[in-house]
């Protein structure tokens, strides 16, 4: 018996037609390689392992699930990995490019997002249940109060989309919000036209203020000795698009 953890972040997913929907977004990826986030019981694991020329890893940091997992011959080591998927050296991993997948816990997504765009060069899929909100703001468009840090670095390198919802009772426990499930597709032409380093610094700089103009949320860059003004840096961060962020970056 695995009992969920509160300081975990632990619903474990007990609806096989959503474990099921959310292994089918796969199929149809390029890469062989999927890691699954944080497999708990195992009950996306099993439709996962159905796939055909598909090899399936796991990281599971419990290990009262590691233990669940390799007794009910889920899946074992070394496709099992007992670790934290946040520390985990990728590149040590994987030679190749490799799909990311979960039911991942709430209190770390965001941060799984952080990884996926820092390995953004080997991930080219990801499909994923997030708290709704979480989904709604990766997915979000500029000009809306939602867009934000998530959405632009998102959106920059992937295609992203929600693919359905879920309701609480489709867990146990079941959260106290609704979820979602999206999906995340590399770009073919990934590769920013600008400095990309210097383009994860001025977005996550101009939406900590976000309500300032970006003439004075990146005030650190000395902007004001540009003559004339351009009128992009009277704006506010929510009304740019990727494409503008580009802009941005290279004015600077």
């Amino acid at each position: 018996m695995v009992k969920p953890k509160k300081y975990l972040g632990q619903h474990f997913l007990t609806d096989n037609s959503i474990a099921k929907k959310t292994a089918n977004l796969v199929i149809n990826s390029h890469s062989k390689n999927i890691l699954e986030i944080g497999p708990g019981k195992g009950i996306l694991t099993k439709q996962l392992i159905n796939i055909k020329e598909k090899e399936i890893y796991a990281i599971e940091i419990d290990n009262e699930s590691v233990e669940f997992l390799e007794y009910n011959e889920i899946i074992k080591k070394p496709y099992l990995i007992n670790g934290d998927f946040l520390k985990l050296n990728l590149n040590k991993t994987f030679n190749e490019n490799f799909i990311i997948i979960g039911n991942f816990p709430y209190n770390i997504s965001s941060q799984i997002i952080f990884k996926m765009l820092e390995y953004r060069d080997k991930i080219d899929f990801m499909a994923g249940m997030f708290q709704k909100e979480v989904a709604q703001r990766i997915v979000s468009k500029p000009n809306n109060k939602t867009y934000g840090i998530l959405s632009v670095l998102v959106q920059a390198f992937y295609d992203a989309k929600i693919e359905f919802k879920v309701n609480p009772g489709s867990f146990f426990p079941p959260p106290k919000v609704d979820s979602a499930v999206i999906s995340c597709k590399r770009k073919v032409n990934f590769k920013l036209n600008c400095d990309e380093i210097l383009f994860f610094d001025i977005v996550k700089t101009s939406f900590n203020q976000r309500r300032k103009t970006l003439l004075n949320s990146l005030s650190k860059y000395n902007l004001k000795k540009i003559d004339p003004l351009p009128d992009i840096l009277k704006l506010r961060p929510e009304n740019l698009t990727v494409d503008d962020f580009v802009e941005l970056v290279n004015l600077i």
